[in-house]
């Protein structure tokens, strides 16, 4: 198993009755809730959350990127690892990622990427996500028609700047160079390892496994809804005649870990409600512009984990019901050992990444959750796939 620390870097400080006065946390959520001084403390306590994730022997370190927002304070993910580059020497960096249809050019996305992979000395992890409909759409103003299709011109361009040997002239639908030529190139060869953070869509499975790129399921909600998901991604796999190795595949669980489970409640629950009541309360207008969904996913009855429907669902959710919907593994270490168990199992997935600063939760408390984790449960998952061989992992990480 690899095992990433993935922080989000949520705005802590949202008003009480937040989710019943505002519409959204995302696009439109009011400057007047924003506080700099406030917003530049819990930068400084993100990065040493994430340090401290790496002294703690957590195998990578995930960033990404989010616009006009409060549920996450990363518009630049590689801000983040490239002061992660310096402060770490271990840990891979997996920037989850660079929404590539964003970029104009994207050949801003290889030359930043190709410096974190320098910089950190080959630890680098390359996620091109295609982006929420929230940040894409509408925070950014691209056409949701045509988004998939800048993602995939955009991605082309990268991997080939990456690649290529020589200058070459790029003629797409969407970018044109006359002198693609980046300097500098990545260390990695031929390219840093490509993971493809997603929601669900049927065409993502199929791209990400014809390029042999790994496949993150960023969900909201848990390793027993978001099985599903992944067994229809591992169908996709197998109908391509790709072999079975779960380091094809990456998962995002939150997990809280106290002595015991009366106290995880105590400790936990106030941060995990803040997390699902304010930081995804958005908009139904805002989920999901028209075409932004394909149609085949659609047909295939994949919904959004923002949004009206998710609204009423979350908004009935107390502590049994997070627990009992695998929303969050929480509990003693011997509760979190034997349901993370289940969740890596069931899921075949060779990455793990945990979310374990939750929400509201402090830096005290995060470091807590974090040191509990990495010494009571970490251990207890780590072999859980011998045999298997992954080939998705940056050369300069700790293997």
């Amino acid at each position: 198993m690899k095992i990433c620390f993935f922080h989000l870097m949520p705005y802590r400080f949202l008003p009480a009755d937040f989710e019943t006065r505002y519409r959204s946390v995302w696009v439109d959520v009011p400057h007047s809730l924003f506080d700099p001084e406030k917003c530049r403390g819990l930068y400084q306590e993100y990065l040493d959350e994430l340090e401290f994730a790496e002294a703690e022997g957590f195998d990578g370190l995930c960033v990404n990127e989010h616009h006009n927002n409060a549920y996450g304070l990363m518009p630049s993910p590689n801000l983040m690892a490239a002061a992660l580059t310096r402060r770490t020497s271990r840990a891979a960096l997996v920037v989850l990622g660079a929404s590539l249809a964003a970029y104009n050019p994207p050949l801003r996305v290889a030359e930043e990427f190709a410096m974190l992979d320098l910089l950190s000395g080959g630890r680098l992890v390359a996620g091109f996500p295609v982006g929420t409909s929230m940040d894409m759409n509408f925070a950014y103003g691209i056409d949701p028609a045509t988004l998939r299709d800048r993602y995939y011109e955009a991605h082309d361009l990268v991997v080939q700047a990456w690649t290529r040997q020589e200058v070459f002239a790029f003629n797409g639908k969407y970018t044109q160079v006359r002198y693609a030529n980046i300097w500098p190139q990545p260390l990695q060869k031929p390219h840093p390892p490509v993971w493809i953070p997603g929601g669900g869509s049927l065409e993502t499975w199929e791209w990400t496994a014809k390029l042999d790129y790994v496949y993150c399921y960023l969900s909201y909600y848990g390793y027993k809804r978001g099985r599903a998901i992944m067994d229809g991604f591992w169908d996709a796999i197998g109908a391509l005649g790709a072999d079975d190795n779960p380091y094809r595949a990456g998962f995002l669980q939150l997990v809280c870990v106290a002595d015991t489970d009366a106290e995880a409640e105590r400790l936990y629950f106030e941060h995990v409600h803040y997390f699902y009541q304010k930081c995804l309360n958005v908009w139904e207008g805002f989920a999901e512009a028209p075409g932004y969904r394909t149609l085949k996913t659609l047909q295939a009855g994949v919904r959004p984990q923002v949004g009206g429907e998710a609204r009423k669902i979350r908004q009935s959710l107390d502590w049994g019901k997070y627990l009992d919907q695998g929303y969050v593994i929480a509990g003693s270490p011997a509760t979190v050992r034997q349901q993370l168990t289940e969740c890596i199992r069931s899921l075949r997935v060779g990455h793990l990444m945990v979310l374990l600063q939750i929400g509201s939760m402090p830096k005290d408390l995060a470091l807590h959750n974090t040191a509990l984790f990495a010494r009571e449960v970490m251990p207890h998952v780590r072999e859980l796939w011998p045999g298997y061989k992954d080939r998705w992992w940056p050369s300069g990480g700790a293997s």
